[in-house]
């Protein structure tokens, strides 16, 4: 069996790979070290979870420990998809290169430039960067990119999503054409092999698994749900609860707005839930997912910000409370539990405007995924005066029940349907009568039409009303105003006689 001893790595990556209980190589790393340390291009393709980090970490380790990087002209340059990716990374140099006196710069979004320039000033022998924030330093004359021995693409295909490739590009251009390019992805779209095939001079491929392959010890399921909202939060909740052995979860959305929505809903119903998506600035961000790796919140609602890379070792389980659109986002999102040998469960919430997009995801990784407690077909139907969605007109229970009482006042038991004829003769009877009537209607009717008015608390405090409508989660959303509806859509026109 193969051992890192057996790799070439230096003695001192060999004492900090120990030092962290590491001794078998995965086989990303048993296949990308050798011919790192041989100065070879590479074209590593595996699973994610699989170690693709560690594989040009520690031989990038071993390369470095001869020469110095001068101010601004840093040796080696690594980029990444995410802020989160490239933090990430910088924690693996610190944990592997502890006994190495290496400057690491790390260059991403959110972070002051002065502080960033001070490091570029002092000479940086590994630069971890998302392209964005590179492309600035360079435009602000404040980085040489000649001395670049090393280029890493990591998550290759994150970094096609994103629409990162001109900016790739562009960066290309600006290091050495004789330098060492490493390129990883876990899967390998025809665009993909494209873009290796220009950056690659003669690149060792290794490729450990089949390409957009789940991992084995992943349990996956799909989840049958109505396709409102409500009723996919309210069948979210139950599957959270069913789960026994459940540790921590991640619970993925496809958009930022559901990621906000579904983080309010699952607070207001007890659960402990933080959540993590690109608009947040990145003191939050790496505080979310700080508390959550710490074990400080059990449940993380995320949009894809978090389904590449992340390394969350003891992830027991992961939720889809959307389907992804592209199917090769569902093998990193699913990824992000089962990682390094441990046993995961993935389970998918499909409606049955999601089926095409299910279907994908299977053909893709090339198995049927079971059903849990059967598929759309089995669904019961919608609950009873659940099944409009659209939020029902503003005043009209109100303006009711502003009738209703009339009609007790004069002592009729008709019904509120009935209100229109009992009307028309009184007025047929007694005309004076029903003149009064109208203005008594007028009077009755403009105090409870107006929802301020008419509620039992000081007409200054509106922020009770407003929580009552946020805190009434298992309804439909108001299409349009999230979940605070504007006063004036409470206020109902006066009903004319």
């Amino acid at each position: 069996m193969t051992t890192f001893a057996d790799l070439g790595l230096s003695q001192k990556v060999l004492s900090a790979v120990t030092d962290a209980g590491y001794t078998i190589p995965t086989p990303i790393q048993a296949g990308a070290i050798p011919f790192a340390l041989q100065r070879r291009d590479i074209c590593g393709i595996a699973q994610t979870g699989t170690g693709k980090t560690a594989s040009f970490v520690l031989p990038m380790l071993s390369l470095l420990e001869k020469g110095r990087a001068r101010a601004r002209m840093p040796r080696t340059l690594i980029l990444e998809p995410t802020r989160e990716l490239a933090a990430q990374v910088a924690e693996n140099f610190e944990k592997y290169g502890k006994n190495h006196r290496l400057n690491v710069a790390l260059l991403i979004g959110g972070v002051s430039f002065e502080d960033q320039d001070r490091k570029l000033e002092r000479g940086a022998d590994v630069l971890i960067c998302t392209p964005g924030r590179l492309l600035d330093h360079f435009e602000r004359g404040k980085l040489l990119m000649s001395a670049v021995e090393i280029f890493v693409i990591d998550e290759a295909d994150r970094m096609l999503d994103m629409g990162f490739i001109p900016d790739i590009e562009r960066i290309a251009k600006l290091i050495p054409f004789t330098r060492q390019t490493l390129f990883f992805s876990a899967t390998m779209p025809p665009e993909i092999q494209k873009l290796a095939d220009r950056f690659l001079q003669n690149p060792e491929r290794i490729e450990v698994a089949k390409p957009a392959s789940a991992a084995k010890n992943i349990t996956q399921r799909f989840v049958a749900s109505h396709g409102k909202d409500y009723e996919k939060r309210a069948a979210l909740r139950d599957l959270v609860r069913a789960q026994e052995d459940l540790k921590n979860a991640i619970i993925f959305c496809n958009r930022k707005k559901d990621v906000a929505d579904l983080f309010r809903s699952l607070e207001r119903h007890g659960f402990s839930v933080g959540a993590l998506h690109g608009d947040m600035d990145q003191r939050s961000r790496t505080n979310m997912l700080q508390s959550f790796r710490d074990g400080q919140l059990q449940l993380l609602v995320a949009s894809d910000v978090a389904a590449r890379g992340l390394d969350i070792p003891d992830v027991s389980h992961v939720f889809n409370f959307d389907v992804p659109i592209h199917a090769e986002d569902y093998v990193h999102r699913i990824g992000r539990t089962g990682r390094a040998g441990r046993s995961g469960a993935a389970f998918t919430i499909v409606t049955g405007r999601d089926q095409k997009h299910a279907d994908a995801i299977q053909k893709l990784i090339g198995e049927t995924v079971e059903w849990l407690h059967g598929d759309l077909s089995a669904l019961p139907p919608p609950e009873p005066g659940r099944e409009d969605d659209r939020p029902r007109r503003a005043g009209t229970r109100d303006r009711d029940k502003g009738r209703g009482r009339v009609k007790e006042r004069r002592g009729h038991k008709t019904d509120i349907g009935a209100d229109d004829n009992a009307a028309e003769a009184i007025e047929a009877a007694a005309p004076a009568k029903a003149e009064s009537v109208k203005h008594e209607r007028k009077a009755e009717n403009k105090p409870q039409n107006n929802a301020r008015n008419s509620r039992p608390y000081p007409a200054n405090d509106d922020n009770r009303e407003r929580r009552r409508y946020r805190d009434h989660d298992d309804g439909p959303t108001p299409v349009g105003f999230g979940d605070d509806i504007p006063a004036f859509m409470l206020i109902a026109a006066n009903a004319k006689v």
